[in-house]
């Protein structure tokens, strides 16, 4: 949009060479809409989209271990995990081999926070998606044990988030998981439904229609890869994306149904 804003003015007042500078900085202000002052430079996307991912199976080693010892059955998981992802043979090894970085005993990851946040951090969403796909894999198993909840905590305390707003995010993928199935769940998993959107029975349809869109938009695939998540590291966006759009189904079909009552 600014873009063509910048297009028109800069021609309208300056011709050509106005027409030019306009579109560059819209193309400028385009960008910071959308990804954040951390997505403004193009050029800077690889890096992001390497430092993602080593935080992300760094960080995954570490929560493994977060119990003492790493399990066959969280060994099993993390396989799963990356080839639901459908990674690229290249970065499928480099994952593995982050991951086992990770898990290492002595091993200190809170340096490679700092990094995340130094390349990551002024990106929109960025913080917010590595918690999701932690609490994905944590979730893995089926349910999230003591000891990876106080690393998740630890992460997010890393990232600016208070325990109040992590516990948001928390609830939010808990309660989206339970939507996995793609299949409409019946009426009593409507509390399910509203805190897997992040709001609750007594917002009002705008509320929860705009909760939806932010959700939507922050799982959106083509924003997530602007951003700096790899193009094969999509899939859980886009099966946190079905999960919320399960569940608002769900509550849009409750509320008319309640008014036509």
């Amino acid at each position: 949009m600014f873009k063509l804003i910048g297009v028109i003015l800069g021609f309208y007042f300056f011709g050509f060479f106005g027409a030019v500078i306009g579109y560059l900085l819209g193309s400028f202000l385009d960008r910071y809409k959308a990804y954040g002052i951390g997505g403004v430079n193009p050029l800077s996307q690889h890096q992001r989209q390497s430092v993602f991912l080593e935080t992300v199976f760094i960080s995954m080693g570490k929560l493994a271990k977060a119990d003492g010892h790493i399990s066959q059955d969280e060994i099993d998981h993390v396989e799963q995990f990356i080839q639901k992802l459908g990674m690229s043979a290249e970065h499928r090894q480099q994952a593995i081999a982050l991951f086992k970085q990770g898990a290492d005993a002595n091993f200190d990851i809170e340096p490679n926070l700092k990094k995340f946040i130094a390349i990551c951090g002024n990106t929109h969403n960025l913080k917010q998606m590595l918690l999701v796909y932690l609490i994905v894999m944590a979730l893995s198993d089926g349910h999230i044990h003591s000891a990876e909840e106080i690393m998740l905590k630890d992460v997010a305390r890393h990232f600016g988030y208070d325990q109040a707003a992590f516990k948001q995010i928390l609830d939010m993928v808990l309660n989206q998981s339970h939507f996995a199935s793609g299949q409409t769940p019946t009426a009593s998993r409507l509390d399910e439904a509203y805190k897997a959107l992040g709001v609750s029975k007594e917002s009002s349809d705008h509320e929860i229609k705009r909760a939806y869109r932010k959700l939507m938009s922050q799982y959106h695939p083509d924003k997530l890869m602007g951003q700096g998540v790899p193009e094969d590291m999509i899939a859980v966006a886009t099966e946190q994306a079905k999960e919320v759009q399960v569940a608002y189904d769900l509550i849009t079909t409750s509320r008319i149904k309640g008014e036509g009552s």
